[in-house]
């Protein structure tokens, strides 16, 4: 076993700073432990290829270190995603060729300064949540290998969850980002659609599909998707972040789950699913089982109807050389033939109605949570019923894409013959950071070794990446939490980060003739720490917050008590003489306190 095994990035940084002279060395013993006798890897890189990646970026390291965030950390790359120079197969050995470039992502990958170690297995064409369906063989779960890994991304889940790698790319369009992570005990982050780029990926459904990350902690899988991530002319389908979503979710957020959750008469599944749900009602969310009847109608039409001829588009002309397919893609992928223009508008009508009611649904909601998937099935088992089981396992996961939702995909409870169980928070679109906040608390508070690596969860999780689509605002008095106009910052998905004071240089006065009653904040050469309020808004709504407010008052640059600078309320002083000094208060809710004391 290699001394890097199970090593997150965390580790990964620590180890380089330590022992900088031995990047490339402990890059090269890593490799020489990995072997394509394990059907996980399709390809591993040559001595020469990870020489390639590393040697031009070590210079920049050692001037810069926090220019490249991924420095020398080694990731694994789904065989339907291009590494320039290497074959691209789809688990499909007549498809094969050899790419001229890297995908975006991994692009942007490797410009952070990660390194990849090797391509992955999957279900041929990544058509299929079960890890069976691959030339290369089946590969086996990490916890058990009499059970399947889950697919399509069989092979990016199994390095993964054995500490082979930091992270991996997958692949997501109906589940395969998320099914194989509930499998082995891992992270899968299903962005939102746009996200990252497309250009470069062998697709399955163009319109349905994005890269997913794999990952042991929610931190590492978040950072990598945000260094892989960004906006790609190149790619039609990529999108810009529109800067309106929220950061976090609430501290005791509002979190939907199915009704009836059905469970295919897998008990311990269901046991593993109630032991989550009273992990997330001690951790302050509240539960509110909804109808998911919509949700399942909406899932059914991607493998059931016309969607499934965007598969039969994607593999073009491999469907005339029948033999060299696997059977049962050929299968899924060849029905796609018997449905005409007509079926395929009527089903895109019938996506936009469907996805607008769960759109309606979940706005009422912080978040959705589901089991992963209901069961799992042996090898064996899949060998008898390979259609209908793949399909269980897409009962929780199949709408997320057709309905535009981001996905985070978190181990949880296991079952109690041992094997993973997880669960999957899904959101609006671009609610990807906002799940991940809520993701690595829950990785936090269930303390469950990492992935299959036997590894503790670190004492400490590193915090998520600053955010550039968000600003951090102190609030000082009316838009204190509770206060009258507090609203204007919640509506406008604002959420609370902490409370906190002012370096020890403001005073703070009450406003004269204020409806509501507001407080103004002016630093000076003397005065006090004041309590405040720390929010963060979404860039796009920001403006407009600001636009509210009115003259005395505006927005500035406050400094903290620990020397952090954020925007703030500030006061103009042509208003002070009028106003009464109450910096001795420490804040404007004391005063308020104070104000209400009767006899005072």
């Amino acid at each position: 076993m290699a001394l890097t095994t199970g090593f997150t990035l965390n580790d990964w940084q620590q180890h380089h700073q330590q022992h900088p002279q031995d990047v490339l060395a402990t890059l090269e013993s890593l490799l020489s432990g990995l072997s394509t006798a394990d059907n996980a890897w399709l390809y591993l890189a040559t001595p020469a290829q990870l020489r390639a990646q590393l040697e031009p970026l070590l210079a920049v390291w050692q001037q810069n270190p926090a220019s490249l965030p991924l420095f020398g950390v080694p990731f694994a790359v789904k065989d339907n995603i291009d590494v320039a120079g290497w074959p691209t197969t789809a688990a499909c050995p007549a498809f094969a060729y050899e790419a001229e470039a890297d995908a975006t992502a991994v692009a942007n990958l490797k410009a952070a300064g990660a390194v990849v170690i090797g391509k992955t297995n999957l279900d041929q064409f990544a058509t299929g949540l079960v890890g069976t369906r691959s030339p290369f063989g089946a590969v086996q779960n990490t916890f058990d290998p009499a059970y399947v890994s889950g697919g399509s991304s069989s092979g990016s889940a199994s390095v993964t969850a054995r500490g082979l790698v930091c992270f991996a790319l997958g692949t997501d369009t109906a589940g395969s980002g998320r099914v194989p992570a509930g499998f082995n005990n891992i992270v899968g982050l299903k962005p939102t659609k746009g996200w990252l780029s497309a250009t470069g990926v062998v697709p399955a459904c163009r319109l349905n599909d994005t890269i997913s990350l794999f990952a042991l902690t929610v931190e590492d899988a978040f950072l990598a998707a945000t260094c892989a991530g960004g906006y790609d002319a190149s790619d039609a389908y990529s999108r810009a972040n529109p800067g309106l979503a929220p950061a976090a979710l609430p501290a005791a957020p509002k979190l939907a789950i199915p009704a009836y959750p059905t469970f295919f008469d897998d008990a311990q599944a269901e046991a593993a699913w109630e032991k989550s749900l009273t992990a997330l009602q001690a951790g302050g969310a509240t539960l509110h089982p909804i109808d998911f009847s919509i949700f399942h109608q909406l899932a059914e039409q991607l493998y059931y109807g016309p969607w499934v001829a965007e598969r039969t588009v994607a593999v073009g002309e491999m469907l005339d050389r029948k033999d060299e397919m696997d059977p049962v893609v050929y299968g899924i992928v060849a029905s796609g033939k018997n449905y005409s223009a007509v079926d395929a508008y009527k089903a895109e009508y019938l996506r936009a109605e469907l996805s607008r009611q769960i759109q309606q649904i979940l706005s009422q909601f912080d978040a959705l949570v589901v089991p992963t998937s209901p069961t799992i099935h042996t090898l064996e088992e899949m060998k008898q019923e390979p259609v209908r089981y793949n399909s269980q396992f897409g009962t929780y996961t199949n709408f997320t894409n057709l309905a535009d939702l981001s996905a985070l995909a978190l181990p949880g409870p296991f079952r109690e013959d041992g094997l993973p169980a997880g669960i999957t928070l899904i959101a609006p679109a671009w609610y990807d950071r906002a799940l991940a906040a809520f993701g690595q608390k829950w990785q936090a508070r269930q303390a469950l070794s990492l992935g299959a690596t036997g590894n503790a969860q670190p004492a400490s999780h590193a915090s998520l990446p600053a955010s550039p689509l968000h600003v951090r605002v102190a609030v000082v008095g009316a838009h204190l939490t509770g206060m009258p106009l507090n609203h204007q910052l919640t509506t406008r998905n604002a959420v609370l980060v902490e409370e906190t004071k002012t370096a020890a240089c403001y005073r703070l006065y009450a406003l004269a003739n204020t409806k509501p009653p507001k407080p103004g904040l002016v630093k000076g050469s003397d005065g006090a720490s004041i309590i405040v309020e720390l929010w963060d808004i979404p860039l796009a709504r920001f403006g407009e917050f600001v636009a509210e407010i009115p003259s005395p008052l505006g927005i500035g640059t406050l400094e903290l008590a620990d020397g952090r600078l954020v925007k703030g309320f500030i006061c103009e002083p042509a208003v002070l003489p009028d106003a009464t000094d109450i910096t001795d208060f420490g804040g404007w809710r004391n005063w308020l306190t104070r104000k209400e004391t009767p006899n005072v």
